[in-house]
């Protein structure tokens, strides 16, 4: 099984990390790390992958519990350390000790203020007595003043020395949850990583048994795509507005459509640069601002199809001025792909064949361009190949062509993925070649 590198390591991660988990306590975990060496294995199997998942759930499980435990047990720490806990009683007595200690001081220090306003208020007539009565006094106040002050710092620090160990103690509440808490989160990325490794390892596994098996998917040929409007005359320098219609004729839903159109000018000297002369625009209901068709010349995002329903594209085809006169071939395929992985089916590459009149003529009485089906690229004997053929293999396609036929469950990955571009380059070549005979034999 080709599993990727990334998968590998989460494999790794998801068989080594249940054993370091299940080593970490219900209650306060030790913050100590638990190692343990793990063999590596670059293809781990099946089952040992469905070994790993149980292991990471059984972990998970456990750190979870764990979590939930520790939760209570932080909460119920918490509010102790706010009310009854020893270290809160302590806390709340050394801060009523402080507020003792501080109204002390303050009386004491107006107790000095008192005593030195008597001594200052004494008549010049006080006796010796009264003098030394006055003066004793201050420095007794002075004395208890300087005691308070002592009391309250000694009170003070104990209060900031209990109230420190009350916050210590709920810091160190936090931190013994959070080691669990980071237990937890590590063993659901462990197992959401095993469970990954083994969905893959499983998709691998099937899709390595549907290619030895040699699946092959059955193309749908209810799908149609027709074009409407588009005349069988144009005029350089003009803009001309037509319609692609895209029909279910099956009974069945179809989940994802992709239309592709080419248009090309044509000369006797061949096939001419179209981004240079032509320019295809396409709109939708849901997307109604004209877009370019792009290099890829697909047209995506035009939703499910009911059976029987269709749905429709607006186009919107400018020649430029120095558009030469010759001819003009417009292709238009659709596919289609299931959601579920289900095979799609690729319509014929219809044709449809128009003059190109020189800027400033009069295009003439002109009619709707009719369909024909496309010459398929390399088909009879005309030395040419396709233009975007890089290997000289011409791309194919007609009725039962299907270029959803690989299965793939992206839009882009259905026509594109056969070279929607060279597709219609390639039937564009022919079709010039077809032209030069006809022209020829005339």
């Amino acid at each position: 099984m080709k599993i990727r590198r990334a998968l590998a390591t989460a494999v790794a991660l998801a068989v080594t990390t249940p054993a370091a988990l299940l080593a970490v306590s219900p209650a306060y975990a030790d913050t100590k790390p638990v190692t343990q060496t793990q063999e590596k294995k670059s293809k781990p199997t099946i089952k040992e992958l469905e070994t790993a998942v149980a292991e990471a759930k059984e972990a998970y499980e456990k750190a979870a519990k764990a979590k939930a435990d520790a939760l209570v047990e932080l909460r119920k720490t918490l509010d102790e350390l706010g009310s009854t806990h020893p270290l809160a009683v302590t806390a709340a007595a050394a801060k009523q000790a402080a507020k003792d200690a501080d109204a002390a001081k303050t009386a004491a220090d107006q107790a000095v203020t008192d005593a030195k306003a008597k001594l200052a208020d004494l008549p010049e007539d006080a006796t010796p007595e009264q003098k030394t009565a006055a003066e004793t006094a201050v420095t007794e106040a002075e004395a208890t003043a300087a005691s308070a002050a002592t009391a309250k710092a000694a009170a003070d620090a104990k209060a900031t020395e209990a109230v420190t160990a009350v916050n210590d103690a709920r810091v160190a509440a936090v931190r013994a949850y959070s080691v669990l808490d980071k237990a937890a989160d590590d063993a659901l990325a462990a197992k959401i990583a095993a469970e990954a490794a083994l969905a893959q390892a499983v998709k691998e596994a099937e899709e390595e048994e549907e290619e030895e098996e040699g699946d092959v998917c059955e193309p749908e040929n209810d799908l149609t795509a027709e074009v409407t409007g588009l005349p069988n005359k144009l005029v350089a320098g003009t803009t001309t507005d037509f319609a692609l219609r895209v029909t279910n004729g099956s009974d069945r839903n179809m989940d994802e459509i992709i239309a592709y159109t080419g248009v090309f000018a044509t000369d006797k000297t061949g096939i001419k640069e179209t981004g240079k002369f032509f320019r295809l625009q396409w709109s939708t209901k849901s997307s109604p601002k004209w877009q370019s068709t792009g290099e890829d010349d697909y047209i995506d995002g035009l939703g499910p199809l009911k059976p029987g329903s269709h749905t429709d594209v607006k186009l919107r085809l400018t020649l430029d001025k120095a558009t030469p006169a010759g001819n003009g071939v417009a292709f238009v395929a659709a596919d289609f792909y299931n959601k579920d992985g289900s095979c799609g089916g690729m319509t014929d590459l219809n044709m449809y064949e128009f003059d190109v009149k020189a800027a400033g003529s009069k295009p003439g009485k002109t009619e709707d361009a009719k369909p024909s089906k496309a010459p398929k690229p390399g088909t009879g004997n005309t030395g040419t190949t396709p233009l975007g053929s890089s290997s000289g293999t011409p791309a194919q396609t007609g009725t039962g062509g299907s270029l959803a036929a690989t299965g793939s469950s992206s839009a882009t990955g259905s026509i594109a993925l056969a070279g929607g571009a060279a597709v219609l380059l390639g039937a564009a070549a022919v079709f010039v070649v077809r032209r030069r005979k006809a022209g020829s034999a005339a």
